[in-house]
């Protein structure tokens, strides 16, 4: 076997991020809603939210409610997590299809991961971290 070598200094990150435009997306995360903006011109949806339209760069944009319904597109199972993630069981992570078009990166919070399937239906939700803020995770349907 070739020898490896394990570095054990411990990489913390802090950040702060300007919300601007898009603070109405975690406004709505903490009242349980999952919102994207919808450019006004072009009636483009976008999630994650852009303060701004991509597609014909307007700043024109209105907030819309997401529904929670959704496909599974496509998924991986992460077993070799980042140093920020060790503490947790080992996870999944998919792409989920919302019926408004918009595809969604997130956890999948399962029970059993044989009972993955393409296709299946999820629902996403708000949840709230232990490290105390506010994301979205998809459950299964049932």
């Amino acid at each position: 076997m070739d020898e490896i070598f394990f570095d054990k200094r411990a990489l913390e990150l802090k950040y702060q991020m300007p919300l601007g435009k898009i603070s109405e997306f975690f406004k709505g995360l903490e009242n349980g809603k999952i919102m994207a903006s919808k450019c006004v011109d072009c009636n483009e949806i976008y999630f994650p939210p852009q303060a701004n339209c991509p597609n014909c760069i307007k700043s024109k944009i209105e907030w819309v409610e997401l529904s929670s319904d959704a496909i599974l597109e496509t998924y991986t199972i992460i077993n070799v997590k980042p140093t920020s993630f060790l503490k947790y069981p080992d996870y999944v992570v998919v792409i989920g299809k919302l019926k408004e078009g918009v595809k969604v990166l997130s956890w999948l919070e399962i029970d059993d991961f044989k009972k993955i399937r393409i296709g299946m239906k999820m629902k996403l939700k708000v949840v709230k971290r232990e490290e105390n803020y506010y994301t979205y995770e998809f459950y299964p349907a049932e």
